[in-house]
């Protein structure tokens, strides 16, 4: 029942930041998208976090031309239910994708991109168990947001 309950809220909130809501409010989530880092390191390490704390991945692809990256970002950081959620069943790690480094090694590991952002769900062992573009986000569709619900709520239902 309280999985049910936060993939509801979660799809509410998420409906209302698509529509353009949130995009004024709150801060950044930490990080950015940094074309120098090594991101194969960072999802190593972030597997490693996950394996032992018991939760999954979520690999946030996008970059920091990426209006919509910030849009996600601060979303999350203005809703606190929605980012304690987040850190109770997932390890966020950001990925650059840019003219400057496109990590292609690292993501040809995992379907092809269609655009930005992008978040890949892995489970504590590094293997894929969702991919979720993010296109209807732009379009304010309430698809887009029953979905993200279903990859951040506590349910481990893949």
């Amino acid at each position: 029942m309280t999985a049910m309950l936060g993939r509801l809220a979660f799809a509410l909130v998420m409906c209302w930041m698509a529509s353009g809501a949130a995009s004024a409010r709150g801060e950044p989530m930490a990080g950015k998208f940094d074309p120098a880092r090594d991101a194969a390191a960072d999802v190593a390490r972030a597997v490693a976090e996950a394996r032992s704390s018991h939760r999954r991945v979520i690999v946030d692809v996008g970059g920091e031309w990426c209006g919509w990256c910030h849009i996600l970002d601060r979303f999350v950081a203005a809703n606190a239910d929605v980012k304690a959620l987040i850190e109770r069943s997932y390890v966020w790690v950001k990925v650059n994708y840019s003219k400057e480094n496109r990590n292609e090694a690292l993501l040809s590991r995992w379907p092809k991109v269609a655009g930005y952002p992008h978040l890949f769900v892995l489970d504590a062992n590094g293997n894929l168990v969702h991919s979720q573009n993010t296109d209807a986000l732009e379009s304010g569709t309430s698809a887009h947001g029953e979905l993200v619900a279903l990859m951040v709520s506590s349910s481990r239902s893949w």
